[in-house]
């Protein structure tokens, strides 16, 4: 959440942040604001609302000009939205211009403090402390300030900063919020992601923990929190710069469906070699892969559903135990860890803050991490001790699809590999697998190219108030998933429960009309689940099922059927996520939602 993008060198630097902040928009906010040195001061322009807004404020930039600048794009943690609370923040001079992601914990501390020593504060927010503190602390060198700031803060902090009596200069902070530093042949940048940076620069340099990083238009320093020069190695971005663009698309998430079976065969084939599965990246023994006996998966929502998944995938194929947990709740129930147990984390941006303190916890206490990301150099790519890519290029709407459908890949090939080393699975077993595997692209195209029977079903469900879905074993996996897209691009009311539960209390929400999605893949299950159709339609809901072909059964208990190819069992949730994705994207589109940017929400969500 939040945007931070800054630049210094020879360009004009307002439109350039501008820019740069609108390929952050999918992080979420709800206002934004420049800070420019024009040569002579600080000039400063902030807007609630939209990006939009403040674009016209300052027509586009021209309004603002300067070669120096910050940029920023607020959700709101501390203080409602309003120009006073958005960013950047002045010192009481209006000579120190600070832009911050995070959240500092002792604030209030630090606020009464400076309120001692004369300070007025002019916002509800945790950051104008920053500056302010920054103010008190500087004594005409900006990086004693900075260092002797970071010693008081406590919590989490990306900063951009402009210090008006160093104006060829631009600071960058860090700690627990994501940051990046660009190098380019007009000047140098920070971004909170890399999509802000792709048009001006491929170089980039991920600043670590507790680093400060100097820019002029020609030059880039680190430094360590106690002011010591160090050495940085930049990482070349690779990503297609189409890859940040619509390319034609109503919307980024419709674009995105649409490069699932791509991301698939990405993420797949490099790891498959001769019908064995091969991960060089993981690092692992064959002997340290057998030595696992239990396997804990940590994330957040829809990470956290992919991994729901991967228990059922890993316990049925390779026998190992696993315990799924949401990471805002893993370090605060004081869980049960082994020293040889593996913990693996999911998520998409690599920056997520819960997953991360989760990660920083099970490494705290010895056991031995992996981290699922899709973002390279990010933190927890960074921090784990072995990391494995999904190689989903840039994912801008902020519900997740391509993201959530390359992590069950890497999920699936982690479990055969684990299962061929544990000797769970024969070579005929695994030849059988990766072959399903290797359809997979192919069946979702199929399945994306039916749109418009599922675009013609959501339309009639525009004004639902409320839906369910339903489904058993592996199939409530998939049911939390398609719930959860339902709810946070439409804005209905929407839950998953496991079929079986239904008779245990929700049964009674249902009523004439109620829409509810079930999912049946799973053949043990049909008899079961189509049980529970019954139960349901017999008190008057309308049942949407996805099956898999052949499963006709299914016609004499559901109202509307989709069905999805045949695969492995283990692998069904790749293709019934697909119907239950266009179902979200027609409603909401149905309904004039803002579809890739939902309120409230953000894609990188960077604190607790």
């Amino acid at each position: 959440m939040c945007g931070i993008v800054g630049y210094i060198g020879v360009s004009q630097a307002a439109p350039i942040l501008l820019d740069g902040l609108s390929k952050l928009e999918y992080r979420g906010y709800d206002s934004a604001g420049l800070a420019v040195y024009d040569g002579d001061k600080i000039q400063l322009q902030k807007a609630t609302g939209r990006l939009k807004v403040l674009s016209e404020l300052t027509h586009d930039g021209a309004t603002m000009p300067g070669v120096a600048g910050i940029g920023h794009t607020r959700w709101a943690t501390h203080g409602a939205p309003s120009n006073s609370n958005a960013h950047p923040h002045f010192n009481r001079e209006e000579t120190i211009a600070v832009v911050h992601n995070g959240i500092i914990e002792n604030y209030l501390k630090l606020k009464k403090y400076l309120e001692g020593k004369g300070y007025q504060f002019t916002s509800d927010t945790d950051t104008e402390v920053v500056a302010h503190l920054l103010d008190y602390y500087y004594k005409g060198d900006p990086i004693e300030a900075i260092t002797r700031m970071m010693h008081r803060v406590e919590g989490s902090y990306a900063l951009g900063i402009l210090f008006q009596a160093h104006p060829g200069l631009l600071y960058a902070v860090r700690k627990d919020s994501p940051l990046i530093v660009g190098r380019s042949k007009d000047g140098n940048l920070i971004a909170s992601d890399v999509p802000a940076v792709l048009k001006y620069t491929r170089n980039v340099y991920f600043i670590e923990n507790e680093e400060i990083s100097i820019l002029s238009g020609e030059d880039i320093c680190f430094y360590n929190v106690d002011g010591e020069e160090i050495q940085k190695e930049s990482t070349a971005i690779d990503w297609d710069m189409n890859a940040a663009e619509k390319g034609g698309y109503e919307h980024f998430m419709l674009k995105e469906m649409y490069e699932q079976p791509q991301t698939v065969r990405d993420t797949l084939n490099p790891r498959i070699k001769e019908y064995n599965v091969d991960i060089e990246e993981l690092g692992m023994t064959d002997e340290e892969i057998r030595s696992i006996q239990k396997i804990h998966i940590v994330a957040c929502g829809s990470a956290y559903h992919a991994g729901f998944t991967a228990k059922y995938v890993f316990e049925g194929m390779a026998r190992i135990p696993v315990d799924v947990d949401l990471a805002s709740e893993f370090r605060y129930r004081n869980p049960i860890l082994q020293e040889h147990d593996l913990v693996i984390i999911i998520s998409q941006s690599g920056e997520t803050a819960d997953s991360l303190a989760a990660l920083r916890e099970a490494k705290n206490r010895g056991v031995q991490t992996l981290g699922i990301v899709n973002v390279v150099g990010s933190s927890i790519a960074r921090e784990a001790d072995r990391v494995m890519y999904t190689w989903a290029g840039p994912e801008i709407a902020v519900a997740t699809t391509k993201a959530y459908s390359a992590q069950l890949i890497a999920e699936y090939l982690l479990a055969i590999k684990f299962a061929q080393v544990r000797g769970e699975l024969t070579k005929e077993e695994t030849t059988s697998y990766l072959k399903d595997l290797h359809k997979l692209p192919e069946q979702i195209e199929m399945l994306l190219s039916n749109k418009e029977k599922i675009q013609h079903f959501a339309n009639r469900y525009i004004s639902a108030k409320d839906v369910f879905f339903v489904g058993r074993g592996i199939d409530y996996a998939i049911s939390m998933e398609g719930s959860l897209k339902l709810k946070e691009i439409s804005y209905i009311h929407s839950e998953a429960y496991a079929a079986g539960e239904l008779k245990h209390g929700t049964i009674s929400l249902i009523e004439e009309g109620t829409l509810v999605a079930a999912v049946l893949t799973q053949e043990a299950l049909y008899k079961k689940t189509i049980s529970n159709i019954v139960e349901l339609t017999s008190r008057g809901a309308f049942v949407l099922a996805v099956t898999n072909t052949g499963n006709t059964e299914i016609e004499k208990a559901a109202d509307y059927v989709i069905y999805i190819p045949q695969t492995n069992r283990w692998f069904t949730n790749s293709l019934a996520i697909i119907p239950l994705q266009l179902f979200s994207y027609y409603v909401s589109l149905g309904k004039g939602c803002d579809v890739d940017k939902p309120r409230n929400l953000a894609k990188s969500v960077t604190v607790e």
